[in-house]
């Protein structure tokens, strides 16, 4: 039968695929719109698996509020231009928000779960990869709930922060996650750090200072200067805050009668190990990928 313009517009405005593609599913399904959505889906479910080895190290966070809770997500792509792609950053918000409706904290769980379009997280997610050509992937999220103020920061769209304050008032909880954003402290306070990086990074120092030749009670009150130091620098509280360096962070806390009871923080990739290619070799790889897909 003959395929008509309409019926192609009609089938790219379900499914968000190519022109050309839409055309072909519709001539191998005779016209048939039903089995030319289900014949497209299954071909993004083949592209989403042949690209889902594919390193995605670019990407977005995304933060979905709600009353007193806060979701914070990291959804990957490949390429940055894909991550300011709309398609890409509505994917992203659908995901966070359905992630905080639900009260899903498992990645795995979540690809499972219904976005309010109907489909599956997995399901969209596939489409996408096809829309788009690149390995998509929901990587993690965390939601933050505080029985006082929280506090919620983006800086563009690659690095995210929330933070829960009990006392103080939402101003000072998006002043503090927008510090959070701009130093990455390690922890809130000394009780938050690692005993394991406290020993390594005194050992370091002990090192470093007895390579001086001084007395073991000096090198001693030497080491001992170096980890105060060492835990301003690391913790939230003991870090000069970023609006005003006059003061630490611990001490605005202390003015407004405050304390930060959870902080979280993500960078777009950050752990993701990024394969180097030769840009060249990079655009042809794609082509030839794009072309067998």
């Amino acid at each position: 039968m003959s395929i008509s313009a309409s019926m192609v517009k009609e089938l790219r405005e379900r499914t968000g695929a190519g022109m050309m593609e839409c055309k072909k599913a519709l001539v191998e399904t005779g016209g048939n719109i039903d089995e030319a959505i289900e014949s497209l889906r299954m071909s993004g479910q083949a592209k989403a698996v042949k690209k889902s080895g594919r390193i995605a190290a670019e990407g977005r966070i995304e933060i979905a509020e709600e009353g007193n809770k806060a979701l914070l997500l990291e959804v990957n792509s490949e390429t940055d231009f894909v991550a300011k792609d709309e398609n890409f950053t509505a994917f992203a918000v659908a995901v966070a928000q359905t992630a905080l409706s639900s009260g899903i904290a498992d990645v795995a769980e979540l690809n499972s779960a219904t976005l309010a379009d109907g489909r599956t997280v997995e399901t969209a997610r596939t489409e996408l990869v096809a829309k788009v050509g690149e390995n998509i992937a929901v990587r993690r999220l965390v939601e933050v709930e505080s029985a006082g103020a929280i506090g919620c920061y983006t800086h563009g769209a690659r690095i995210g922060a929330v933070v829960a304050l009990e006392g103080g008032d939402a101003e000072l909880a998006r002043d503090i996650a927008m510090h959070v954003a701009a130093t990455k402290p390690t922890c809130i306070d000394e009780d938050g750090v690692p005993a394991e990086l406290l020993e390594s990074e005194r050992r370091i120092f002990t090192e470093q200072a007895a390579e001086s030749g001084k007395p073991a009670d000096i090198v001693e009150k030497m080491v001992t200067g170096r980890i105060a130091k060492f835990l301003k620098e690391i913790t939230l509280v003991g870090q000069p805050f970023v609006k005003d360096p006059d003061i630490t962070v611990g001490k605005l806390l202390s003015k407004a009668d405050a304390k930060v009871t959870a902080m979280v923080r993500f960078e777009v990739g950050e752990g993701i190990e990024k394969k180097q290619e030769n840009f060249a070799e990079e655009v042809m790889k794609q082509i030839k990928d794009n072309a067998s897909a």
